[in-house]
């Protein structure tokens, strides 16, 4: 009986595990990295960036209202939205920082911020860095960090 009960407990419970946060609204900042160094004399290596924004929830659509991009210093650089921008259930958007912009820097970021109606899935909002020189190539993502 006790082997039943011991079993049992480890069976989670229906609602009491949680689930996915559901928000109403979220200002994420995302890293971000025109170029990064390599070698011992830090030569630049470009990288082309995008910034990926998925809106996860299947039944409710997200506002873009802000999707903004610094440089390492923390100056702005580019706005990417002129007006709210909506993203249906499942729909994704991406923006690109061009391999050649580099006025970014290596401490680049995007400043993103979204709404909705009622509370839903938070979007996975990533980014993705690529660039190849000289037969060598590099990718690797950044994920989004919340802030107030």
């Amino acid at each position: 009986m006790r082997w039943i009960f011991l079993l049992l407990s480890l069976i989670p419970a229906v609602g009491l595990c949680g689930g996915p946060e559901l928000s109403a609204g979220q200002h994420l900042y995302v890293p971000v990295y025109s170029h990064i160094y390599t070698g011992d004399k830090e030569r630049p290596f470009n990288l082309a960036v995008t910034l990926s924004v998925r809106n996860t929830d299947p039944a409710s659509a997200l506002r873009l209202t802000a999707v903004d991009y610094y440089d390492t210093e923390g100056r702005l650089v580019r706005k990417y939205l002129d007006a709210p921008r909506e993203l249906g259930p499942l729909a994704s958007i991406r923006y690109v920082v061009a391999e050649r912009d580099v006025e970014g820097g290596s401490g680049a970021n995007f400043l993103v911020r979204w709404e909705a109606a009622q509370p839903i899935n938070a979007p996975v909002v990533e980014s993705v860095m690529i660039g190849a020189q000289s037969g060598q190539g590099i990718s690797f993502t950044s994920q989004a960090r919340e802030i107030r």
